[in-house]
């Protein structure tokens, strides 16, 4: 089979890490994502990979709980993300595959600040490029960093893993079993239907620069490596069909 998509984008929230925990990262959780990109890895498709914090501290709810400014709130989300980065670049480290992460505020002691052109040189010469500390900005969400990300690193497609739900439903499947599912999506149903799958803005963004985006579940085996062939799984979001 032919690869549809050579540059791609993997969103990853950092509840998915939790696995059936609550809190932290669970090692088998990792190891598979880890094990998913290192297969799509091979066949010469370039990755770059956003990933939340919300495992280890969420912004605006912590800002209502704690009664934090919902800026310094959201400074505190970045860093976790970041911390989420860097467990992730050593665990695909340990596979292999060579990795840098590249964040949104200064930390030169532990990571590469983001450069779009440094970035798209690293993916290039084969490697995986992880980005934290979101958009670097407070009230913006890891989703449209991922949007952001995505349209400055020209890729193909955004992936946007979900943890046990296999796309996008007009309704949630786990409270309703006559949910029903979408197979395709127009950017506009997503907004006009007012869909949970992520931020108006990063809609918004990816529209805008024609990048599609596919809801899946990333506990699938081989969904990564299908979705670059271009297979149908999860729900496509895309302009037209």
């Amino acid at each position: 089979m032919e690869i549809k998509y050579r540059r791609v984008l993997l969103k990853l929230s950092g509840e998915a890490l939790v696995g059936e925990g609550h809190l932290g990262i669970s090692p088998q959780v990792i190891d598979r994502i880890a094990e998913e990109i290192y297969l799509v890895s091979r066949l010469g498709v370039q990755i770059c990979i956003v990933v939340g914090g919300g495992n280890i501290f969420r912004g605006l709810q912590k800002s209502a709980e704690l009664g934090m400014d919902r800026a310094a709130a959201d400074y505190v989300g970045m860093l976790a993300t970041v911390i989420n980065c860097l467990v992730l670049q050593g665990v695909l480290e340990k596979r292999g595959m060579a990795t840098r992460v590249q964040t949104a505020l200064t930390m030169n002691s532990i990571a590469e600040s983001y450069i779009r052109r440094r970035a798209t040189r690293h993916l290039e010469k084969g490697r995986i490029v992880i980005f934290g500390a979101g958009t670097g900005n407070p009230f913006f969400t890891t989703d449209t960093a991922a949007s952001l990300r995505a349209t400055e690193m020209d890729c193909d497609l955004l992936l946007m893993a979900k943890n046990g739900v296999d796309g996008v439903y007009d309704d949630d499947p786990s409270k309703n079993p006559n949910a029903k599912k979408f197979d395709t999506l127009t950017y506009d149903d997503i907004i006009t239907k007012n869909l949970k799958v992520m931020d108006t803005s990063a809609i918004a963004l990816c529209r805008d620069n024609s990048i599609p985006i596919a809801v899946f579940d990333f506990a699938r085996p081989g969904a990564i490596r299908d979705l670059v062939y271009g297979m149908e799984i999860g729900t496509l979001v895309k302009e037209n069909f």
